[in-house]
């Protein structure tokens, strides 16, 4: 079975389709670029994938397992949606940073309330199990600290992975967009997600900031994740994609290899999409 499956996935908004019968599946370490344009339903679906939306009909396997039964998703506790969420990590267009919180407090952030969530439940167990108080209080106090520490470890890795460990202490107003979205990858990151998945990284940036993002995304393939981008750079879906397909109307209308989509193409809209964008075999 493949790592990743989507089998059926129908979705409508006030009575109007926008995904019809997507079907797709995803080996792990492969990378998946969605192409097409504005308004073919490539963002409603990366929006079902990570939960924030629901279809109206379909199924979503991860690793074996049944995620995601849209019959029956809606009669689910948001407590276990919170936690198939947790499989994806999403890197918004819009970056969606905290303006508030430094670098360093956008990467750890949703760790440690996981964290704390955890270190509640060790609290509850232990008195549970009746452990005498003054215990309790030095033994969740340790259980947090160990757990911060990897969390300031993996957040510190992480700012190394994308060339910024020197802007821990910045606020994302004083980043250029290129920073701030590489801070967004890294905070998807921290949460140690099974599949990334990417909405137009690069659509919000200058010409001249996109490469330094790109660049990010082409290191975490050689470092075997599992991706899902939906991307209007040709060029670099080319390059990183194990799989491309290429969505028109709300269908999968056609899907291969980068070079069975790009050079090979049998749909007359997809040859008609790529005459006008901007095709060249680079980024």
């Amino acid at each position: 079975m493949a790592y990743f499956k989507i089998e059926n996935f129908n979705k409508s908004f006030d009575n109007t389709p926008v995904l019809k019968g997507i079907n797709f599946t995803l080996e792990k370490g492969e990378v998946l670029s969605i192409i097409g344009s504005s308004g073919s339903g490539k963002t409603t679906l990366l929006r079902c994938i990570n939960f924030l939306e629901t279809p109206d009909d379909g199924l979503m396997f991860l690793d074996g397992d049944l995620l995601l039964d849209a019959k029956t998703v809606k009669s689910e506790s948001e407590n276990l949606l919170t936690k198939k969420r947790l499989n994806f990590g999403l890197v918004f267009q819009s970056f969606n940073l905290f303006p508030q919180y430094t670098v360093y407090k956008n990467i750890t952030l949703a760790p440690t309330l996981f964290q704390n969530e955890k270190a509640n439940k060790y609290k509850q167990h232990l008195i549970n199990e009746k452990v005498p108080k003054n215990q309790i209080v030095n033994m969740v106090a340790d259980f947090k600290k160990k757990r911060q520490q990897a969390i300031d470890e993996d957040c510190i890795a992480l700012l190394k992975k994308i060339g910024l460990l020197e802007k821990k202490d910045f606020y994302p107003h004083e980043l250029s967009g290129g920073q701030q979205q590489r801070v967004a990858i890294a905070r998807a990151l921290a949460m140690k997600p099974k599949i990334l998945c990417f909405d137009e990284p690069t659509s919000a940036l200058d010409p001249e900031l996109t490469g330094e993002v790109l660049k990010v995304i082409r290191s975490l393939k050689g470092e075997g994740r599992t991706m899902i981008i939906v991307t209007h750079e040709m060029g670099f879906a080319k390059k990183v994609s194990d799989k491309v397909i290429f969505m028109a109307n709300g269908v999968v209308e056609e899907s291969g290899t980068p070079d069975e989509v790009f050079n090979k193409s049998q749909s007359p809209l997809l040859k008609s999409f790529l005459q006008n964008v901007d095709n060249k075999d680079g980024e």
